[in-house]
């Protein structure tokens, strides 16, 4: 699914996915957010693929506890689903205690499925220095098909340094999907598919971004196709 950029449409209610399929490739169902999300997804007949995110709370969503690995577990086996991002720490055992075993045997369940694993990193409060990003984005890539990182851009140097890290990390062969957050990274979320970014989000509904600093679904996509020449 990601061997091209994909730009998701972030959403909690996938009765909205019909307002997105002009502009997007995918839906990001932000299960965390939602109400009902198995139902939801039980209940889905749209025509764009789905990824799947159960964001925990110890990594800036709002899933308590191990119940949401049982959410993506069922929902890896939906057809409509293409991808579940599940968070590097939980995968390498960084993260709250018993985390791990779950995240590993979710990975399992949506590889035999046949469900691409995008393994996540998100830093609330800072850019890493490059190196460091590059390092974490190996990291991901070694445990997951898609590594994705988002960073939080205080300057301008800051979003420079996050577009190095994604030329370097496709450079070296990995598949990547990046971005900076906070206004001064803003204008990442556009140019980072340049450097090969394999992944953009923006919200369905501009009045509910589930990150700081997104751009509108219509002007995310205008701005990758110009950047891209397309």
């Amino acid at each position: 699914m990601f061997d091209e950029f994909v730009l998701a449409a972030s959403t909690a209610d996938l009765s909205e996915e019909p307002l997105a399929r002009d502009a997007a490739d995918a839906v990001e169902f932000r299960m965390d957010l939602a109400s009902d999300p198995v139902d939801q997804l039980a209940a889905y007949d749209g025509s764009l693929p789905i990824i799947v995110t159960n964001r925990a709370s110890w990594e800036g969503g709002e899933a308590e506890g191990f119940g949401r690995f049982e959410e993506l577990t069922t929902a890896v086996g939906h057809d409509h689903v293409a991808a579940v991002d599940v968070e590097l720490s939980a995968l390498r055992g960084t993260a709250p205690e018993g985390e791990q075993s779950h995240a590993t045997a979710l990975r399992e369940t949506a590889r035999e499925e046949g469900v691409a694993v995008i393994a996540s990193v998100h830093d609330f409060e800072s850019t890493p220095p490059v190196e460091t990003m590059v390092d974490l984005l190996a990291d991901a890539a070694s445990e997951g098909d898609v590594a994705k990182l988002a960073t939080t851009a205080e300057t301008k140097a800051d979003a420079l340094a996050l577009l190095q890290a994604t030329e370097e990390a496709t450079t070296d062969g990995r598949r990547v999907a990046t971005m900076a957050m906070g206004e001064p990274g803003r204008h990442t979320r556009a140019v980072a598919p340049v450097y090969g970014s394999r992944i953009g989000y923006a919200p369905v509904d501009p009045g509910k971004a589930t990150a700081p600093g997104q751009y509108s679904l219509e002007t995310l996509r205008e701005l990758v196709d110009r950047l891209s020449g397309e």
